[in-house]
Order: C-alpha cells, then sequence, then structure tokens
C-alpha cells in the first residue's frame, strides 16, 4: 500500500513537471512565433526592395550607356560636319548628354548603396530568423520528450526535455534581445 502511495506521489510530481514544462515552453513558442512571422515579413519586404532597386539601378545604368552613346555619336558628328550651324547644334547635344551621364552616374551610384543597404538589413534580419528557427526546433523536441516522460514515468527524460527546452529559450531570446548567440554550424547544418 506504501508502495503504491509512493508511486502515486511520484507520477503526480512527474506529471505536474511535464504540465509546467509544457504550459511555459508551448506560451514561449506561440510568442515567439509572433515575433519569427514579423521578421520573415520584414525579410520579405526587404528583399522585394532589394530587388525593384536592382531594377532601377539598372535602368540608370542603362540610360547613363544610352547618353554615353549619344555622345559619342554627337561628337564623331561635330567633327565630321563643318558647318557653323551644324556646330552649335552638335555643342549643344554634347553638353545635354554630359549632363545626363553626370545625372545617371550619381542615380546609380545612390541607387547601388540603397540596394546594398536592403541585402544588409536582410541578412540581419536572418540572423535573427535562425535564432527563431533554432529556438523552435529545440523547443519541439522538449515538447515531445516532456510527453514521453508522462508516458514512461521517467524523470532524466524530463531533464532531457529541460535542456533542450533551456536551449530553445536561450536561442528565443536572443532572437528578441538581439544576442550574438548564433552557432554557424547549426544554423549551416539547418539551412
Amino acid at each position: 500500500m506504501e508502495a503504491e502511495i509512493n508511486t502515486a506521489s511520484f507520477n503526480t510530481r512527474l506529471n505536474n513537471a511535464v504540465a509546467i514544462t509544457v504550459v511555459l515552453l508551448s506560451v514561449f513558442m506561440a510568442v515567439s512565433k509572433i515575433k519569427d512571422d514579423n521578421i520573415i515579413q520584414a525579410m520579405q519586404q526587404a528583399k522585394a526592395d532589394s530587388i525593384d532597386t536592382w531594377s532601377e539601378y539598372q535602368s540608370k545604368k542603362l540610360k547613363l550607356h544610352l547618353s554615353e552613346s549619344a555622345l559619342h555619336q554627337a561628337k564623331l558628328l561635330q567633327a565630321t560636319n563643318g558647318t557653323v550651324a551644324n556646330q552649335a547644334l552638335f555643342a549643344e547635344e554634347i553638353k545635354i548628354q554630359q549632363l545626363a551621364i553626370v545625372k545617371y552616374e550619381k542615380e546609380s551610384a545612390v541607387l547601388q548603396e540603397k540596394a546594398k543597404g536592403f541585402a544588409k538589413s536582410y541578412d540581419e534580419m536572418n540572423y535573427h530568423d535562425d535564432q527563431f528557427d533554432m529556438s523552435d526546433a529545440l523547443l519541439a523536441i522538449a515538447l515531445a520528450v516532456s510527453a514521453v516522460s508522462a508516458l514512461v514515468c521517467n524523470w532524466w527524460l524530463l531533464g532531457l526535455a529541460w535542456v533542450s527546452g533551456g536551449f530553445g529559450v536561450l536561442f528565443g531570446l536572443s532572437g528578441f534581445l538581439g544576442w550574438a548567440f548564433h552557432p554557424g554550424w547549426l544554423a549551416a547544418l539547418l539551412s
């Protein structure tokens, strides 16, 4: 009878510990998922902005190339056509194309830096997305091992779940707080 009471008490304590573990880890996972989804949305926007900016950059570079070609043609025509009236027209066209070239070179440089900024922003957000992904995986493992520990009435399995859950929480907090806890080998393995 006393052995049954000790077993029941053991099972009750284990089940209570499992229940508390599952609730705490599930709540943390839910909150982390919201943050991770927001990061993913921001990453998608940064990628779209980067693509748009690179497209605009390519457009400016094409306009630059066309202006350079027009300038070259105007100079050739000016050199081959000697009338004063034509010389004035060619000089005006050369001036217009030179101004366009300066404009497109400046705009291209600005767009290039802007696109690189979007790419850098994407990479920074991806770093934190990786942290949340690792957190999610470790917390899911912790929840599964917790459930098994309740089924087989084994405390050491619950301890293993706590270790996995602890690392999962650490990765999640790193994502929330901007900590530099990010094992590159694990991120590469999961990528």
